[in-house]
């Protein structure tokens, strides 16, 4: 691997920055048009368009727990990463063809298992253990997750609006035909290690995948999947975005702006446009508390993660309330407000998660607790169209009141269990 740094981090740090920016800017722009397609142009109800919206999203997260195994058994995670992209970019074409729906999800998420975990660990496999500038390289490539997020609605949603919403799925596709572009041109500045699986940490020949674990090893696994149960808490309210908050956005908010209405989709772009605001304010942060030895660990970081989700949603109950009372679209300011908080929260969670993930994993093992992490994402999904189908059976502000609660919870969860493995394995945490 080629040692040059930018900016102070490797240049594959930005090969994967870019790679991961395209494959996001073909999810989210898919999923701009995916709730107002199935309503307005495929005509589900509400509660069924959620729950396939569910389905989708938790499977979309489900598959990379497969594809980690996949990867650190027999394809390596180079292969895993191109094949994933060429399925998803065959899935957002056929999303150009009605009758082609429910295969072209399909495509979708199988791709997205190949590629999602393989793209997150080798930003990990960039860095020696130990090194302080871990955590802040996931916030730079989260980064890149957000940049094609926010450029995507605005396309694609746009797009899809005038044109028609199958141009808007066509542009999704080109874009993660150009996110395989970059990855395969960008090729030689990434760790050659993760390429393919080295003969010494293969697991085809032990089918339970412990064969090896020390006792030290088992310890990290445990710990990482218990933040993980806490952590399908917060993405069962935070994928509330793209389903229950974008109805909330074209059915409950006044987005007029003078004579201009706002489409519905853009506010999908605000997530991300907050996350290049706060991301800069969140990295110095951690460098200003990491100088003077105060810097909190992960698990702390991710529980306030969750507390600032669960006050996003104790902002929008407000506003519910008032929509309840007389029945007149809100202000579009509350959702503005609503969605910066929740992405503060995001950033305190999502990438330290990511990070948690290449600390703590056995090498051997490290895609596959890639997918575990994802696997955490795939039941809040799903739970998160389970949950979203009460959309049109609950009173609105008691809806956000109980996301909010939910989270707030979760956060005093987890700050009890990094309590306690304080008291009962310091070594261990001191290593998060």
């Amino acid at each position: 691997m080629n040692g040059k740094t930018l900016f102070g981090h490797p240049k594959g740090l930005y090969i994967l920055f870019f790679t991961e920016m395209w494959e996001r800017f073909s999810y989210y722009g898919m999923r701009s048009l995916l709730i107002f397609y199935m309503t307005k142009q495929l005509l589900f109800s509400h509660g069924q368009a959620s729950q396939i919206y569910g389905l989708y999203t938790g499977l979309v997260y489900f598959t990379p727990f497969l594809g980690g195994i996949i990867a650190d058994r027999w394809l390596g995670q180079r292969k895993s990463v191109v094949l994933g992209g060429v399925l998803m970019m065959i899935g957002h074409f056929m999303m150009a063809f009605e009758s082609l729906f429910f295969v072209a999800l399909l495509f979708l998420i199988l791709g997205n298992g190949a590629f999602k975990p393989n793209v997150s660990t080798q930003v990990g496999s960039l860095y020696p253990p130990g090194d302080a500038r871990r955590d802040r390289a996931f916030n730079i490539f989260y980064l890149g997750i957000n940049l094609g997020a926010f450029l995507s609605p605005l396309l694609c949603g746009t797009v899809g609006a005038v044109y028609g919403w199958h141009y808007g799925f066509t542009l999704a596709g080109i874009g993660m035909a150009l996110g395989l572009i970059v990855y395969l041109a960008g090729g030689r500045h990434l760790d050659p290690v993760v390429i393919a699986p080295e003969p010494s940490i293969r697991l085809a020949d032990d089918p339970h995948g412990t064969e090896g674990l020390l006792a030290d090893d088992k310890r990290r696994i445990l710990a990482l999947v218990s933040v993980c149960l806490f952590v399908i808490v917060f993405w069962i309210a935070f994928e509330q975005q793209g389903n229950t908050l974008a109805l909330w956005a074209d059915e409950d908010t006044d987005r007029r702006i003078g004579p201009w209405e706002v489409p519905a989709p853009f506010f999908q772009s605000l997530n991300p446009l907050f996350i290049f605001m706060l991301t800069p304010f969140v990295t110095r942060l951690w460098s200003w508390l990491s100088r003077i030895g105060r810097e909190p660990d992960s698990i702390l970081k991710m529980a306030l993660g969750c507390v600032l989700l669960g006050v996003s949603f104790f902002i929008m109950t407000p506003a519910a309330l008032s929509y309840m009372t007389d029945g007149t679209p809100v202000s579009m300011w509350w959702l503005i407000a609503g969605t910066l908080v929740m992405t503060l929260g995001e950033l305190f969670l999502s990438p330290i998660g990511l990070s948690l993930v290449t600390k703590l994993a056995p090498l051997k093992m490290v895609s596959m607790m890639m997918g575990v992490w994802f696997l955490a994402q795939f039941a809040g999904n799903f739970l998160a169209g389970y949950i979203g189908s009460y959309w049109d059976i609950m009173d609105k502000h008691h809806f956000f009141g109980m996301l909010g609660l939910f989270c707030t919870i979760a956060g005093v969860g987890i700050l009890l269990y990094r309590r306690r493995l304080k008291r009962t394995d310091g070594d261990l945490m001191a290593q998060i």
